[in-house]
């Protein structure tokens, strides 16, 4: 029954006093104790380094020798190579090409031309080394004995049979070799020393052989 709904105390009656709730107790909760942290390990001592297998001494020091022997190898073939150095081998500057009678009238030899670049050309007169080389760029010509000239596979330059120039861009005549007679009654072609046309070197008697 709530107080609204209680009747009325009858006069003289002391009122009733509420009923003081129970004291709670001040005693604080307890506290747990923290679970203590594991210590950390201590670290492993470190390895001294005269503590060295035997395989791993005898590893290290097999590749040491094994590059100095490399070394020294490489040494002694340095050495050997520098002993013989290279040599640039040249066809003879100065040949026998044969007998006059080897050669006949109105013909242009071509036996000398890949080995000697030279070829022998014999008319009713005399007998002439020309250099197998266009003046135009140095090239080589080609003998047509049906146009009976040098033509230059090149550029086109034309030369007679005598060396003249007279088609394409070469400014020049062909050259010749200095041509003799050995002692022994051979021709002897000296490529040494060469005769050019404008300079009036074709004059000059070794640069031809009366035949």
């Amino acid at each position: 029954m709530t107080d609204e709904n209680r009747p009325p105390a009858p006069p003289g009656t002391p009122a009733p006093q509420a009923q003081a709730p129970a004291p709670q107790s001040a005693q604080p909760a307890p506290v747990q104790a923290a679970a203590p942290k594991p210590a950390a390990p201590s670290p492993a001592p470190a390895k001294p380094a005269e503590d060295m297998t035997r395989r791993g001494f005898l590893s290290t020091l097999g590749v040491a020798w094994t590059a100095f022997a490399a070394a020294c190898g490489a040494g002694a073939i340095a050495t050997t190579r520098f002993m013989f150095p290279n040599v640039l081998f040249e066809p003879p500057q100065q040949f026998k090409a044969g007998f006059p009678a080897d050669f006949l009238v109105g013909t242009v030899d071509q036996r000398f031309k890949e080995s000697f670049g030279t070829w022998i050309v014999r008319n009713e007169d005399v007998i002439y080394a020309l250099r197998t080389v266009c003046t135009h760029l140095g090239c080589t010509p080609n003998w047509l004995e049906a146009e009976n000239k040098f033509k230059c596979p090149c550029h086109g330059s034309g030369f007679y049979r005598s060396g003249i120039n007279y088609e394409g861009p070469a400014p020049r005549p062909l050259e010749r070799y200095r041509i003799v007679m050995a002692d022994d009654g051979q021709i002897l072609i000296d490529k040494t020393k060469i005769y050019a046309y404008e300079k009036g070197e074709w004059e000059n008697p070794e640069s031809f052989l009366k035949g």
